[in-house]
């Protein structure tokens, strides 16, 4: 497997779609120039993190959002990795990522797993099942070479599903997300480099960045984390892109000096394949 360069675009999210729309195509295209193969958007990006917002912003693949992630993917020559949006299909809505090849087809779709039902009194309260329905399926793609997981935010926090992925061949987890200024602060950087280690594959996490002018305010932080835990670039709060490399070499060498996944006890343990 070639290295691969691979962009986390970081932006605040706004109150109006088309803005988010603006700022997404900007940055997919400012990743492109510089010399991403790969860019990754955060959860939600063309809407409010808010419960209430969800269907009022829920697109049908094939919608104004869905067509700008394909032209761009095309226009570019980038697979785009299209952080979330609520998907609408029938009566139901979907947290979804969706994933389009240089050539602009769609290759994936993920549904977001775990829905985030929380209650932090006087800090954050979001309850996603109010007007989201769980996904069904673990996804993972081939680009080029490289064999890339999906999980969106919450899915980051059940190890079973991360080392599902593993089992089948990721070398990367990409995980769109919109940690909240509570959670971000106290798990985030945590789970991912957690994830890495526990995996030996990549973890490129990619927030929103805080909007104070929102009922929720997102962390940021976007991060690209190496099998062995560390952290290979990172943003703070601001918008930008951070542009890093899954290095093939890294992940060959910890996977052959640490042969962890070859020690687990499967004669005591297994986990289902998940359908892959």
């Amino acid at each position: 497997m070639p290295a691969v360069k691979i962009g986390l675009c970081q932006f605040r999210v706004e109150l109006e779609k088309e803005k988010n729309l603006e700022k997404a195509a900007k940055l997919l295209k400012t990743a492109a120039e510089a010399g991403a193969e790969m860019a990754v958007l955060p959860e939600m990006f063309n809407c409010p993190y808010d419960q209430e917002y969800f269907p009022v912003y829920a697109e049908e693949e094939g919608g104004r959002t869905t067509n700008l992630l394909s032209r761009i993917a095309r226009e570019e020559g980038l697979w785009v990795v299209g952080g979330s949006i609520p998907e609408r299909e029938g009566e139901k809505v979907y947290n979804t990522c969706f994933v389009y090849d240089p050539a602009g087809n769609r290759v994936a779709r993920h549904r977001k797993l775990h829905l985030f039902d929380i209650d932090l009194p006087g800090k954050v309260t979001i309850a996603e099942s109010a007007t989201l329905t769980a996904g069904e399926e673990c996804t993972l793609f081939t680009a080029g070479d490289c064999r890339v997981g999906v999980a969106i935010c919450y899915d980051l926090r059940f190890p079973e599903y991360a080392r599902i992925l593993s089992l089948q061949g990721a070398d990367l987890m990409v995980v769109p997300a919109a940690f909240s200024n509570v959670t971000g602060p106290a798990h985030w950087e945590i789970l991912l480099r957690t994830r890495a280690v526990d995996n030996q594959f990549y973890t490129a996490g990619v927030s929103s960045a805080p909007n104070p002018s929102l009922s929720y305010l997102a962390y940021g932080h976007s991060m690209l984390v190496d099998p062995w835990g560390e952290i290979k670039g990172a943003l703070g709060e601001e918008e930008g892109v951070l542009v890093g490399t899954v290095d093939p070499a890294r992940l060959e060498q910890i996977r052959s000096e640490l042969p962890l996944l070859a020690h687990r006890r499967t004669d005591l343990y297994q986990l289902s394949s998940c359908g892959l």
